[in-house]
């Protein structure tokens, strides 16, 4: 008989306060021993822009082939299962054989920022990463990298979330960043991003990107979901975009245009984001969202969050640059429930 997962405890009041508390104990001891080694090495202030360096114009357009074919752009899909959820929703559109094909090299894209339990809701979690690998394998990947660019400790982050098991279970990697693959960036028409240091090099020979994000409260932003997740390619002193955080979050949204988004809205932090810390930051939303609009998905995800998109305008503002679609029904969406 399979034993319920320490989440599905928690939400179930399986999992008392004191054995809570342990667990993020042990994942604190855990973060020390993982990522001791990294604390020595890692930049605070994030890596600098080479000087004489030419700047790039952005990080790519991997839109997939099934877009041209006219299929489905979006399913929306109810359940608690999120690998169930995952592989019905990627089906709904064509299958991931629609997105990946043999021998591409593909990009995970998570939200890794802080060194906390995915029970937290502040991060990717490693069901979902495991779902996306697995299924990007299947389809006959050569190779899946998995990056982003944490605020806490890379190594710390990655262990603790779950997301560094995650990956070594399915057989990806993990790229952590490094100075080597921050290069500049001039967005054009851009005012924010203008020979900033990116994470580009983590690209080289990527053939297809997926975005895969939690659904979570942003005192700042409104709401951390796609778009939000972009932010953890960028290098550099980044905080001083916050003073003009729709902006910078609406730049992104035009650096790059994904394969897939994977929108997990299984659990989301209503809260207190986007850090949380607390399970009573989180609400069961029972939904995950399968798009290659990350507008569209992110349009979704407000909703989840029980909130309207004047509370959070870097989605119309991205429509508004040509990044997606907000009315996230003009693409039809697939609805599914893998609950019945």
């Amino acid at each position: 008989m399979n034993q319920p997962t320490d989440e599905k405890r928690i939400h179930t009041g399986e999992l008392n306060r004191r054995d809570f508390l342990k667990r993020v104990g042990y994942a604190s001891a855990v973060a020390l021993a993982a990522g001791g080694l990294g604390l020595a090495f890692y930049d605070w202030k994030g890596p600098a822009a080479s000087e004489g360096q030419k700047a790039l114009t952005g990080l790519g357009d991997y839109t997939p082939r099934a877009l041209a074919s006219g299929g489905a752009k979006m399913a929306i899909i109810r359940g608690t299962d999120r690998a169930a959820m995952f592989a019905q929703g990627v089906k709904a559109l064509g299958g991931m054989e629609s997105f990946i094909q043999k021998g591409d090299r593909v990009l995970l894209k998570v939200n890794a920022a802080f060194a906390t339990p995915a029970s937290l809701g502040a991060t990717t979690h490693p069901e979902v990463l495991a779902a996306v690998a697995g299924l990007c394998f299947k389809a006959g990947a050569a190779q899946v990298l998995v990056t982003d660019n944490p605020i806490n400790n890379p190594d710390s982050c990655f262990e603790i979330t779950g997301l560094a098991g995650a990956a070594r279970a399915t057989g990806a990697r993990v790229i952590a960043p490094r100075a080597a693959l921050f290069s500049p960036v001039s967005l054009p028409g851009g005012k924010l991003i203008q020979n900033w240091p990116v994470m580009a090099g983590v690209f080289q020979g990527v053939t297809k990107v997926i975005v895969v994000s939690p659904v979570k409260d942003h005192q700042r932003a409104g709401a951390s979901m796609t778009l939000k997740n972009f932010y953890g390619f960028l290098g550099g002193r980044r905080n001083v975009f916050h003073q003009d955080i729709n902006g910078i979050i609406t730049e992104l949204a035009l650096l790059l245009k994904p394969t897939l988004c994977v929108l997990d809205g299984t659990v989301s932090m209503m809260t207190n984001g986007p850090t949380g810390g607390s399970l009573s930051d989180l609400k069961d939303t029972g939904t995950m969202v399968v798009s290659t609009d990350p507008v569209a998905a992110d349009a979704v995800g407000v909703e989840l969050l029980g909130r309207s998109l004047a509370d959070v305008p870097y989605i119309l503002m991205a429509q508004a640059a040509g990044a997606g679609q907000a009315d996230y029904r003009l693409l039809n969406p697939v609805l599914l429930d893998t609950r019945a």
